[in-house]
């Protein structure tokens, strides 16, 4: 296995799939996991790796809140509670990894998983089970751009996959497996996203990348992905509420309306529904904005990609399921976080009026 700091020369770009491929390796894998032989990650089987940009520090800012607030968290996803009142409590410096590239050489997509060289990566749950794949081959090199966390949330594929769909670009034809839908046709016609798609293939060269980490590279792709975006000037405003409603996974404040209508009324507020507005209104709404606010939820992400660099993402919390992730992209682009926890259960709990306008006081 080599190490390089340059990826390797292209192949060809033109496409042939007429022919396909048999394997056995789901099969192969299966019978492993019985026997208690874990196969480890797709990176393991790469022919060649080498490092696109280098890893960086940067500043973890304290998240605005008023005093007693994170000792309302009782519970939290995606960490413990512990490391996510840590990342909220912030004021430390955290190491940012590099962002790498790996080549694979013939390897299978089937159902979800990626198999190469005895190791394997799931990219989404499974549909069904087959022991043996028939599957389109693809002669020409392909650069697969996707997440499981991208395949699983909407906001984790527009913070994070459409960003490193900038890298799949130069490296080969950029390939997912994700289906279209909401707003995802607008994006990509909007940031001139033209992947192949499908969901199995045979792939005599595969790259891949490892762009987890929210390093300055990063940071540089997220700018210039809001840049394209918000195309143009954009006149400034105190704020807008993104609804959330009872879309996704269970997280329902009961008084988001009226909550709305209060800082509409008080605070010039524009509130916007993003499931039901098009991207253009969106990036109007949220491009000029002071505060992007709205329950925690991959929607605020339509905010936090288009907010202006000096925007505040206001983030009203469920007790019972306290999530710092929309927190990575404001302290990736140095912008400010602020946050209210609520009370209650997960699929109704509430937040105070008060306790919100006077933590907007402090943003």
């Amino acid at each position: 296995m080599t190490f390089s700091l340059s990826r390797p020369a292209p192949l060809p770009f033109a496409r042939a799939t007429a022919a396909r491929a048999f394997s056995l390796r789901p099969a192969a894998a299966f019978a492993s996991r019985l026997l208690g032989q874990a196969r480890p990650d797709i990176a393991k089987a790469a022919a060649e790796r080498w490092q696109i940009a280098p890893g960086t520090s940067s500043h973890i800012r304290p998240a605005k809140a008023l005093p007693g607030q994170l000792e309302r968290i009782a519970g939290a996803e995606f960490g413990s509670i512990g490391e996510v009142v840590r990342h909220f409590k912030g004021d430390f410096e955290a190491r940012q990894g590099p962002t790498l590239g790996y080549r694979l050489r013939n390897a299978l997509l089937h159902d979800g998983v990626l198999y190469a060289g005895g190791a394997l990566r799931h990219l989404r749950r499974r549909t069904t089970f087959s022991p043996a794949a028939l599957v389109p081959r693809e002669e020409a090199r392909m650069a697969l751009f996707e997440s499981w966390l991208g395949n699983r949330w909407f906001g984790n594929w527009l913070s994070d996959d459409c960003l490193t769909y900038r890298l799949a670009e130069s490296a080969g034809i950029p390939y997912a497996t994700r289906r279209q839908d909401g707003h995802m046709p607008e994006y990509e016609r909007a940031l001139d996203m033209l992947p192949a798609r499908g969901t199995s293939g045979f792939f005599r060269e595969l790259i891949l990348f490892d762009d987890g980490a929210h390093n300055e590279h990063k940071r540089q792709r997220a700018e210039a992905m809001r840049r394209r975006l918000i195309r143009g000037p954009i006149e400034r405003h105190s704020g807008v509420f993104l609804l959330r409603g009872r879309s996704g996974d269970a997280r329902v404040l009961l008084n988001e309306r009226r909550i709305a209508e209060h800082l509409a009324a008080r605070r010039g507020f524009q509130v916007l529904d993003p499931s039901h507005a098009p991207l253009d209104e969106i990036a109007r709404a949220c491009g000029g904005a002071k505060v992007v606010a709205g329950v925690e939820g991959s929607h605020l992400v339509h905010g936090l990609v288009t907010m202006p660099p000096d925007g505040c993402a206001f983030v009203i919390q469920p007790p019972l399921r306290a999530v710092s992730a929309l927190k990575l992209l404001t302290d990736r682009q140095g912008q400010s976080y602020a946050l209210v926890v609520g009370e209650g259960t997960n699929h109704a709990f509430t937040a105070n009026i008060d306790e919100i306008e006077r933590t907007l006081d402090l943003v």
